[in-house]
């Protein structure tokens, strides 16, 4: 924002220097960029943070200085009253009224209606008529000051209302009436394919979430950010039809930028208007194009203004003040810098409580309030200590786990990746429980899709692993640690939020089993691992992960209808997903160390033809039921259907490895163990054995 300080004198007496002036508002958090001298003027050039909109106009620079100096804010006197005008001009000129006069006291109905069709994105809108203006160039004054500022002079009417921008923060707009079909404003979306060529001569193609302001018969503007070149005020225009408007700062924001229209306008709606000073401000600037352009203002407004927002009361803690600042400030000085900055402070005991001004849209909390006293009171009086202590906070346990996975999952080749925690309403209905349909959607502006939390990993992981494929990275193993969102299905309450852990690879479903057994045996060495078949919505062969008789994952290959939505047509990923909390459960902090063993092992590998509907976890069940102590460990060899296997049969591999703590095994002990195991195998899934 560029200060003229000439210009600023209007509204304040000013008598610290362009130096002094740019540190106090530098000060109160409008640090100074730089300052010009231009001609007999100096510049300052501030910057302003995107909650003070307010202070994009000099009133608004000008009240923050008062508030610090104490000097008297000055406001322009606006009056705007036809009739006694007529009345004054009647006395002078010592005759009958002309009908130009009479033209003066037709009220402003008679000349213009307004609608509006969407309240959310117009919260008011004023329409005002000047008519028998003469457009022209604009005396030196006006063009100087906003040549000053970086705005070129374009006429009279239009310097006006930018003149006018500039000094309440409320961008107007000035229509040529003549051209305004019927007279009728209206403000709604617009319709699909309508286009508007904007002043500067951009045709822009609207889409319907872009709201405009049309009349009888189409656009003449687009909301907040730029009139339409058909409707300018020109050399013949007469009659003007002066707009000032509240529009939604999210809706303008969003136009713009998807039309590349950056605007001054766009920018101060952008960062929210003073919806209550709007008929104010019309009138200043009414009174501006009068000055320059002539003109006889119609009487009366056109104020539609359906959601009137209800006046905002803040209380502030004295105590709670000094507590959090350090120092004590003098009750009269709180109350003092409350009162300069229009909060109308009432204090009562240690409560002060306060009336928000309308156009201070940033303060809504008692820390907003804190702030605003500690700013003016002066940031340079809180005192600093020559040392300051830092307390190292340990490692949580939480933090511990996230590390030992991410280093044990290195080590297995799987990189870690951090995906956004919106998905696709399409990818997240593959992923979801048919029971469980409802998602948890925020109101994204910039996607109309990707607007879901997710409930699962796994989606967003393949969409990383279709990233890889693409640029022909493979193979890709990949993992991420986040958070996931159900909902309770219950209005008003939270959503169920779980870390989970997911992993996502192109190798095949035993290679993942055996890294996940891997990690949870590097949490804990102790933990009985079972995978037993499941029933997943997004996967064809999948199992639930149970530790120690607890489900605390799934894992599987996903379904073919997933392969299609991600385009993996000669890749079968497969995945898994992990309960972040059930892991830490396991994770005890200590390691427990055994002894090499002493004696060796004797491994015997098992093949037997069972039924194709006999699972791995019946195979291990049986073998179980007559293993002794001696048997450490039952491994997964392979499969083989073909020559020497019946139809409808399969041929599973299984190595046995048997170990005696005590003493030196012997073949033919092993033998003994071997046979029972058999004959378990034989009676309880009726398999036989294969040879070769």
């Amino acid at each position: 924002m560029k200060i003229s300080l000439n210009w600023l004198s209007d509204y304040i007496e000013i008598e610290n220097s362009a130096e002094q002036i740019a540190e106090i508002l530098s000060d109160l958090g409008f640090p100074c960029e730089a300052i010009v001298q231009v001609g007999d003027d100096t510049i300052i050039d501030i910057e302003i943070t995107s909650n003070r909109g307010d202070c994009l106009s000099y009133i608004g620079t000008a009240r923050e200085l008062a508030a610090v100096t104490g000097k008297e804010l000055k406001i322009p006197e606006v009056e705007l009253d036809p009739v006694r005008e007529s009345k004054a001009r009647e006395k002078t000129e010592n005759k009958e009224l002309s009908n130009g006069v009479n033209e003066l006291n037709k009220d402003v109905t008679e000349f213009a209606s307004v609608e509006i069709a969407e309240p959310d994105l117009c919260g008011r809108y004023t329409a005002r008529v000047i008519e028998a203006v003469k457009v022209g160039p604009s005396p030196d004054w006006l063009k100087k000051r906003l040549e000053a500022v970086g705005l070129r002079s374009v006429n009279n009417v239009v310097d006006a209302t930018n003149y006018a921008m500039m000094e309440t923060g409320q961008p107007p707009h000035a229509f040529d009436y003549a051209k305004i079909k019927q007279g009728k404003i209206v403000v709604r979306k617009a319709i699909s394919g309508e286009r508007l060529v904007s002043i500067d001569s951009t045709t822009c193609s609207v889409n319907t979430d872009m709201l405009i302001i049309a009349d009888a018969e189409g656009p003449v503007a687009i909301a907040g950010v730029m009139g339409g070149l058909e409707t300018e005020v020109g050399n013949t225009t007469t009659t003007i039809l002066l707009e000032d408007a509240y529009f939604d700062p999210v809706s303008v924001r969003t136009t713009s930028r998807r039309l590349a229209l950056p605007s001054e306008a766009a920018f101060r709606f952008e960062r929210t208007v003073d919806i209550e000073m709007i008929d104010w401000a019309s009138k200043r600037t009414a009174q501006l194009i009068t000055q320059v352009a002539g003109g006889k203002v119609a009487r009366g407004v056109v104020d539609i203004y359906p959601k009137k927002p209800a006046q905002k009361e803040v209380t502030l803690r004295l105590s709670r003040l000094n507590k959090l600042l350090g120092i004590e400030i003098p009750v009269e000085e709180v109350v003092r810098i409350l009162s300069a900055l229009s909060f109308k402070p009432q204090r009562k005991d240690d409560i002060v409580a306060c009336t928000v001004p309308s156009w201070r849209s940033d303060v809504y909390r008692e820390v907003d309030l804190i702030e605003e006293v500690t700013r003016v009171h002066g940031y340079n009086k809180i005192p600093t200590e020559q040392k300051i202590s830092i307390e190292v906070a340990p490692v949580n346990a939480h933090q511990k786990l996230a590390l030992a996975i991410g280093t044990y999952l290195n080590s297995c080749g799987f990189y870690e990746t951090i995906t956004v925690g919106l998905i696709d309403n399409s990818i997240a209905e593959l992923f979801t429980d048919p029971r469980r349909k409802e998602h948890l959607r925020v109101r994204d502006q910039s996607s109309k899709s990707a607007n879901l939390l997710r409930q699962s990993l796994i989606g967003p992981l393949l969409n990383v692993l279709k990233t890889n494929l693409n640029a022909k990275n493979l193979p890709c193993r990949i993992f991420e640690i986040a958070n996931t969102f159900v909902p309770t299905g219950k209005a008003g309450t939270l959503p169920i939020e779980k870390t989970k852990l997911a992993l996502v690879c192109d190798s095949d479903l035993r290679d993942l089993h055996g890294v996940i057994e891997g990690l949870i045996k590097n949490i804990d060495r102790d933990a009985q691992i079972v995978f037993t078949p499941a029933e997943l919505v997004w996967a064809q062969t999948s199992a639930k992960i149970k530790v120690n008789g607890q489900i605390i994952g799934t894992t599987g290959m996903v379904l073919q209808a997933v392969k299609e939505k991600f385009d993996f047509k000669n890749l079968s990923p497969v995945t898994a997903e992990l309960d972040f909390e059930r892991l830490l459960s396991l994770h005890t902090g200590t390691i427990k160390v055994k002894p090499i063993p002493r004696f060796p092992a004797i491994e015997r590998d098992l093949s037997i033809i069972v039924d194709e509907t006999i699972k791995w976890a019946d195979i291990v069940e049986a073998v179980n039921e007559k293993a002794t102590a001696e048997l450490q460990d039952i491994r997964f060899i392979g499969i083989y259907r073909g020559k020497g296997v019946p139809t409808g049969k399969k041929s599973v591999t299984l190595s046995l490895c048997f170990r005696d703590e005590d003493g030196t095994l012997t073949h033919k002990t092993v033998d003994h163990f071997e046979a029972n195991i058999v004959t378990s195998l034989t009676q309880s899934l009726g398999a036989e054995l294969r040879t070769i």
